[in-house]
């Protein structure tokens, strides 16, 4: 009985992201509804953040989908969407950020800063290493040691 209450919720909870998409939200015509799907899965939900606006119930992820159907029907490109509704919330609306200078910059800074230390560490050790480490000795340190190393030779 406790495998089968755990199997219905599980399958209850698989099919949630299916419930996100309201009814009343959906276009007559199926090519545009795909169009409105497939861009719909491209967007972030504001609110969840890790899902998209396409799986999420949230409040604004309706509107966004609504803003996103509505421009559809209004004859807007895909790309044109995406456009519209990144220049309102910003890049962070995509799943998938756009490959930019800011993208390249933000993704490869880690990777130049860790080649810079790199690079800065092995200078560093290269100018050490030639160098003496101690002091010069003083006339009478130098007498001393010249001395016991005589003793030495002796014994």
């Amino acid at each position: 009985m406790m495998r089968r209450l755990l199997l219905a919720v599980a399958l209850l909870l698989m099919a949630a992201p299916a419930f996100a998409v309201n009814p009343d939200e959906v276009l007559a015509d199926p090519a545009l509804e795909a169009r409105a799907r497939a861009l719909s899965a491209e967007l972030r939900c504001m609110v969840c953040q890790n899902q998209s606006i396409d799986d999420s119930n949230a409040d604004l992820a309706k509107d966004l989908r609504l803003l996103v159907r509505e421009r559809i029907t209004d004859g807007d490109s895909d790309e044109a969407v995406l456009t519209y509704i990144v220049s309102r919330y910003g890049e962070f609306v995509l799943l998938k950020p756009r490959v930019s200078m800011k993208t390249v910059l933000l993704w490869g800074a880690p990777l130049l800063l860790v080649l810079a230390g790199g690079l800065s560490l092995l200078v560093f050790a290269r100018n050490r290493a030639g160098k003496p480490t101690g002091s010069k000795l003083t006339a009478d340190e130098q007498a001393k040691l010249s001395e016991l190393l005589r003793e030495d030779r002796i014994v």
